[in-house]
């Protein structure tokens, strides 16, 4: 859970990146490791956009394999309560 968590927020600040580089008449660089490299918008809303799709795609992946593990801990759950006597079934009292 804490790791889609931190995917949607990286997917999000991709998106306001994308964004700030839409309205900017000013020159773009990106961080290469300690330095700063200048660069076209083209080339920089090209790699971020594909890095946001990367995220998008774990994200998916990451709520389908959630929703299965429910649906089995569910499954689980309610075989469990199955096997567990009822309360109060078959005591005299």
């Amino acid at each position: 859970m804490m790791q889609r968590q931190a995917l949607g927020i990286q997917s999000k600040e991709i998106e306001s990146a994308l964004e700030s580089i839409e309205n900017s008449q000013d020159d773009i660089y990106k961080s290469v490791g300690p330095v700063l490299v200048k660069t076209s918008k083209e080339n920089i809303k090209k790699e971020l956009t594909e890095e946001k799709e990367d995220i998008d795609l774990k994200l998916g992946a990451m709520e389908r394999q959630e929703k299965k593990v429910k649906e089995k801990v569910k499954e689980i759950q309610d075989k469990f309560q199955e096997l567990m006597p009822h309360e109060g079934v078959g005591q005299g009292g």
